[in-house]
């Protein structure tokens, strides 16, 4: 009688695993609400803002260090300053491309009327604010067009499936964020092999036909922190902000170490990246747009976040699962961001095993040309913090001799439950 799936994978070896931390640039900013206050206090900027103005707020849903506060302080600045804001997230189709599902992602993040103090205006409504010289129709979300003035808040970063001057940041929030899910099907629509032209296309009608006050970046460092916030006016866009995208890829993090064979991520979510795990870590990209030196011969997923409410775009790029990751799943609202992206990769499904200790033992089996005893293995909570992680004892003799490891602990066995699921995944990060 042959064997059944669990019987050939059930007596794999897991290695003990090593804590270390990764050193990267670790400077940040210390006091968030003196750094932005001191951006909104630059003569260019603070004349933006007159008494009696309906100012939004695009928020978009990606996890920004400092968010809730960043937001609090541009609020209440505003205020100050005698303006009325009120908060419009800026997410494309997120949130299940739905006022209440986008008004839920803030509310994750702690970006609620009571915390921030101004309303959350949600909805799904565009209107055209005009066409490309291509002919493409511009859309932005309506509430925000009908406010005496608009100002961004959002993340710089490489972009996870396409390279161009205008990546994550100010032209992409107002093109795909405030677009909605309307305004950013219409930008996907050509693909990502041309949304480095497309993105600044978009963005500079926004800017020419839409008061765009400014633009508050954020660009944090390897460990996820706040390195630096930039303040813009709406017309110095255009120029300076590909100047902070080369900052921000500087200051992006990866795995230090080479020759992975398999790598597990406890969790994956949009929260973390668009593409719920950042291929700019895992070498796995939805696109043929993007790439880079990574090769991992298989990776996990343990789990999905509970930020990305059920969204598991990201899935697709990996090869294993866990049935926990489907179960959480919410099938449709996923497929609707990546309709509106054009690109389904992101959500097929991969192999899904029922725990945590399988999924992680078939990739260590189907590993090629390595020793599977002793297995080059690396683990890591999310693709956004990176700064501590955990390799396998084979890697040890690496870490030791590189100046950008340091070694936290001694090895220590993967401690699985009696369903075959990682006992109190947070303490084994936290201890």
């Amino acid at each position: 009688m042959a064997e059944n799936l669990y019987d050939i994978i059930g007596n794999i070896k897991i290695p003990r695993m090593i804590r270390v931390r990764q050193k990267f640039d670790a400077v940040e900013i210390t006091d968030i609400e003196q750094a932005v206050r001191k951006e909104m206090q630059q003569k260019d900027i603070d004349d933006t803002i007159q008494s009696g103005m309906r100012i939004a707020i695009a928020v978009g849903s990606r996890g920004i260090c400092h968010h809730k506060d960043i937001v609090k302080t541009v609020v209440s600045v505003l205020k100050e300053k005698k303006a009325f804001p009120f908060i419009v997230p800026a997410m494309g189709s997120h949130g299940g491309a739905t006022a209440k599902g986008q008004a839920e992602i803030l509310a994750s993040a702690q970006i609620v009327e009571n915390y921030v103090g101004c309303p959350i205006v949600s909805s799904m409504e565009t209107v055209k604010v005009g066409e490309t010289n291509e002919g493409h129709s511009v859309h932005i979300d309506k509430r925000a067009y009908e406010a005496d003035g608009i100002i961004l808040i959002g993340k710089i970063k490489p972009h996870t499936a396409f390279r161009g001057s205008y990546e994550s940041g100010m032209m992409k929030m107002m093109t795909i964020g405030l677009g909605k899910q309307y305004g950013a099907s219409i930008c996907h629509q050509a693909g990502f092999k041309n949304m480095a032209h497309l993105v600044p296309l978009f963005g500079n009608v926004i800017l020419k036909q839409c008061n765009i006050l400014f633009g508050l970046s954020v660009i944090e460092n390897a460990y996820g922190r706040s390195f630096m916030v930039k303040a813009l006016t709406g017309d110095k866009i255009p120029d300076e902000e590909p100047k902070l995208l080369e900052i921000a890829r500087t200051k992006m993090g990866s795995i230090l170490f080479n020759n992975i064979a398999v790598l597990a991520i406890d969790e994956i979510g949009k929260n973390y990246s668009g593409d719920g795990q950042d291929p700019n870590v895992t070498g796995r990209f939805i696109t043929p747009y993007a790439a880079n030196d990574v090769q991992i011969q298989k990776i996990c997923v343990l789990d999905l976040s509970e930020e990305t409410r059920g969204i598991m775009v990201g899935i697709g790029c990996v090869d294993v699962c866990t049935s926990r990751v489907l179960q959480q799943a919410r099938l449709e609202e996923s497929y609707i961001n990546a309709i509106t992206s054009t690109v389904f990769t992101g959500i097929h499904l991969p192999m899904m095993l029922k725990n945590d200790y399988f999924a992680i033992a078939a990739c260590i089996k189907t590993c090629n040309e390595v020793d599977i005893d002793n297995i080059r293995m690396v683990r890591i909570p999310n693709t956004l913090e990176i700064g501590e992680i955990y390799i396998s004892e084979s890697m040890l003799e690496d870490a030791a001799s590189n100046p950008c490891i340091e070694i936290l602990g001694s090895p220590e066995e993967m401690e699985f439950d009696n369903s075959g699921n990682l006992i109190k995944k947070e303490a084994f990060w936290s201890h």
